[in-house]
C-alpha cells in the first residue's frame, strides 16, 4: 500500500529572551573562562551564571558525585548483603529488561562476584510476565537452589506490594533498589529499600537512574567489605569498569543530564573504549564504534537499541549474560545475536508504523479535531508499539495509545506530548481498563475490544479540552544567532565540551542567518532522503546536511538567502574529525 505524506505543519522556532544583565555576565564568563562568547551564552541559558559553576560544569570531577552513604536505606542494604556474602548465601539480582535495568543488574553482578559472592541474576520476560516483581518469579528462585537466596531488585520494586509480601512469605530478605516514582502512602515490606527520593531523604541529587543507584550501592559496599575508604586497586578499577555500564543505562533511560548524572555519563563514556567487560568490548566492536569518541549519541540510537532489542523480540537475560558472566567469544556470538534481534526489531517496528500511519491518514485522526490517537490491530508486536507510539508523537503531535489484540483484550502502550499527562488522560477513561499505569509521558494499558471505540472518544474529548492546535507542531528551542563566519573548528571543540547531551542539557540549537546557496541542493543517501547544502556569508563557505530533509530540496532557490536552524556537531570519519553542520530546519530568511 502507497503511503500519503500528512501535510507538512511549519515548524515553530522559539528564540530565547535576553534575561536582564545576560551580555555583561556572559562576557565576563567568557574572559574568565577563555571561551568563545557564543560559549559563554550557551552556558549562561543552561544556568550556569558564575566562573565556578562554568568550571565544574565543563570540567567534571569525579569528587563531584555524592557520598554513597547518603543514599536511604543504602547502609542496612550493604550491611545484609555483606552478611550474605560472608556466609555463602546465594543473592539473586532480580532486574527489569530495559537497558537501565540490565546495566544496573550487570554492576551489582561484578562488584559480588569480585567479593566472592554466591551471585547470579533473574529479569522477568517482558510479554510472559511483564514489568517487575512477580509473586510467581520468587516461589520459583526460592525453590531452584533449595537455599532461601537473598533477593535484590534493580530498577523496579518500589510499588511491588503483594511481591514483597509473598517474599516475606518464602522467607526471603528482599532489598528494593529503585529510583521510580511511589505511593508515599504505602512503601512494600522489605528488608530494605534504596531509593533516592524516600521521604526524609538527605541525598543531594533526586534523578538517579536505576543503573545509578545500583553504582552507588555497590561502591559502598564496596568501602564496607573492603573495610576503608580508599579501596584496593581491584576494586578500584572494577568501580572505573562499572561506571561505564551505569553511564548506559543513564542516558538510555532519559534521566537528566545534570549533577552527577553528568560525571556519571563523562566519564563512564570516556572510559568505555577502556573497559575490561568482554560483553562491552564486544559489543562495541560489533556496532563498529571502536574507532569512534562515543558519545550519548551512539548510547541512544546504536548500543542502547541493540541491549533493549532482547527484551522487546526474546528475552532481556541474553543481553544481562553478555555484560556479566558471558567469555570473550560467547560475549561476540552474543553481540552479534542482539545486533540481529535489533535489526528486526526495526523491520518490524517499520512494518507497524507504515500501517499505523495510513491508519491515521484514512481515518483523518490527523484532523485538528481530534488531538489524540487510538489505533489497534491484530497481530501487533507487543514488544515494539511503545517505540511507534513514539514514532508517531513525533509525527502527528499529539498523544498517542497503540494496542494489539488477541482474545478479546487489547494490550498496548501510551506516549504523549509534554504539555498532556498520558496517565491523567488514561485515568479519566478508567472505567473501560481492565488496567493501566504509568506516568506523564508513557503508560500501558489493557481493556476488552469492545470498549476502544469508546477509549478513542473518550481520550480524544479529553485531550481536544486540554491541547491547543497550535500546540500540536514540533518547536525548535535556539539558543542564539551565527553567521558562517562565526563557525569555525575550535568554536565546535568548545561547544562539544557542553556534552554529553540529553535531557536538562540539550544539544545546542543555532540559527544562521542569511546565507545563501553556493550551488544547487543535493539529494543524498541511498533513497535521496537527506539534504546537503553548500552556503555562505561573504567569504566564508561551509557545508551542512539535513538528514530526513530531502524533500524540502524544491523549496530552495539560488540567490535566495536562507535562515537554518542547526545543531553544531564534530563528526569522525576513519579518525578524521570536522565541523559538521546538522540542520533541522530551514526558511526564507527574514527581510
Amino acid at each position: 500500500m502507497e503511503l500519503t505524506a500528512p501535510a507538512r505543519k511549519q515548524k515553530h522556532w522559539r528564540f530565547f529572551a535576553p534575561e536582564v544583565g545576560e551580555n555583561t555576565a556572559c562576557q565576563h564568563m567568557a574572559k574568565e573562562l577563555a571561551v568563545d562568547p557564543l560559549v559563554a551564552r550557551l552556558l549562561f541559558r543552561r544556568g550556569i551564571r558564575s566562573v565556578d559553576q562554568a568550571t565544574n560544569y565543563l570540567h567534571p570531577k569525579l569528587t563531584n558525585l555524592h557520598d554513597p552513604a547518603q543514599l536511604p536505606g543504602v547502609d542496612t542494604s550493604v550491611d545484609r548483603i555483606e552478611r550474605a556474602v560472608r556466609n555463602g548465601q546465594p543473592i539473586v539480582i532480580y532486574g527489569d529488561y530495559d537497558v537501565d535495568g540490565i546495566t544496573a543488574s550487570s554492576i551489582l553482578w561484578h562488584i559480588l562476584k569480585l567479593a566472592g559472592a554466591q551471585v547470579s541474576t533473574y529479569t522477568p520476560h517482558r510479554t510472559d510476565e511483564g514489568y517487575g516483581l512477580n509473586c510467581k518469579a520468587i516461589r520459583q528462585l526460592c525453590q531452584d537452589d533449595g537455599e532461601t537466596p537473598l533477593l535484590i531488585s534493580v530498577d523496579c520494586g518500589i510499588t511491588a506490594l503483594e511481591p514483597a509480601r509473598e517474599a516475606r512469605r518464602c522467607g526471603v530478605d528482599l532489598i528494593i533498589t529503585d529510583h521510580h516514582e511511589f505511593d508515599a502512602d504505602g512503601f512494600p515490606d522489605a528488608f530494605a529499600i534504596v531509593h533516592p527520593r524516600l521521604p526524609g531523604s538527605k541525598y543531594p541529587f533526586g534523578s538517579l537512574c536505576g543503573a545509578g543507584v545500583a553504582f552507588k550501592l555497590a561502591w559502598q559496599f564496596a568501602k564496607v567489605h573492603c573495610g576503608s575508604e580508599r579501596l584496593p586497586s581491584t576494586f578500584r578499577e572494577m568501580l572505573l569498569d562499572l561506571l561505564s555500564l551505569a553511564a548506559l543505562g543513564t542516558v538510555a533511560d532519559v534521566v537528566p543530564l545534570v549533577d552527577e548524572n553528568r560525571v556519571i555519563t563523562s566519564y563512564g563514556l570516556g572510559h568505555i573504549k577502556h573497559t575490561r567487560v568482554n560483553g562491552l568490548n564486544a559489543l562495541l566492536d560489533v556496532s563498529r564504534l571502536r574507532d569512534e569518541k562515543v558519545d550519548s549519541y551512539h548510547v541512544g540510537f546504536i548500543l542502547a537499541p541493540r541491549l533493549n532489542a532482547c527484551g522487546r523480540m526474546g528475552h532481556a537475560k541474553d543481553a544481562v549474560r553478555l555484560l556479566t558472566e558471558a567469555e570473550p567469544v560467547e560475549a561476540t556470538r552474543i553481540a552479534k545475536f542482539i545486533t540481529a534481534e535489533n535489526n528486526r526489531r526495526r523491520a518490524t517496528e517499520r512494518t507497524i508504523f507504515e500501517e499505523a500511519r495510513q491508519l491515521v491518514l484514512d481515518n483523518h485522526y490527523d484532523d485538528d479535531d481530534n488531538r489524540a490517537i487510538v489505533l489497534g490491530k491484530q497481530g501487533w508486536h507487543a514488544g515494539v508499539i511503545g517505540i511507534v507510539a513514539s514514532r508517531l508523537v513525533d509525527v502527528f503531535h499529539r498523544p498517542t495509545v497503540l494496542l494489539r489484540f488477541e482474545d478479546g483484550q487489547a494490550h498496548g502502550s501510551a506516549r504523549s506530548v509534554p504539555s498532556i499527562s498520558i496517565h491523567e488522560a488514561i485515568q479519566s477513561c478508567a472505567h473501560l481498563l481492565t488496567s493501566f499505569g504509568g506516568h506523564a509521558m508513557a503508560a500501558g494499558l489493557s481493556l476488552p475490544t469492545t470498549h476502544i471505540e469508546s477509549l478513542r472518544q473518550g481520550l480524544v474529548s479529553y485531550v481536544n479540552a486540554r491541547l491547543d492546535p497550535e500546540a500540536m507542531v514540533k518547536v525548535l528551542e535556539i539558543d542564539a544567532d551565527c553567521t558562517v563566519s562565526d563557525l569555525t573548528f575550535p568554536l565546535f571543540e568548545q561547544i562539544e565540551r557542553l556534552a554529553p547531551f540529553g535531557r536538562d542539557n540539550p544539544a545546542p540549537m543555532l540559527c544562521l542567518r542569511d546565507a545563501e546557496l553556493v550551488r544547487s541542493p543535493e539529494c543524498v543517501g541511498s533513497d535521496g532522503s537527506h539534504l546537503k547544502l553548500a552556503l555562505r556569508n561573504g567569504p566564508h563557505q561551509i557545508d551542512a546536511i539535513g538528514f530526513g530533509l530531502g524533500n524540502r530540496a524544491d523549496e530552495l532557490a539560488m540567490g535566495r538567502p536562507l535562515d537554518l536552524v542547526f545543531e553544531p556537531k564534530i563528526s569522525t570519519w576513519k579518525g578524521r574529525r570536522r565541523m559538521e553542520v546538522q540542520m533541522k530546519d530551514l526558511r526564507p530568511a527574514q527581510m
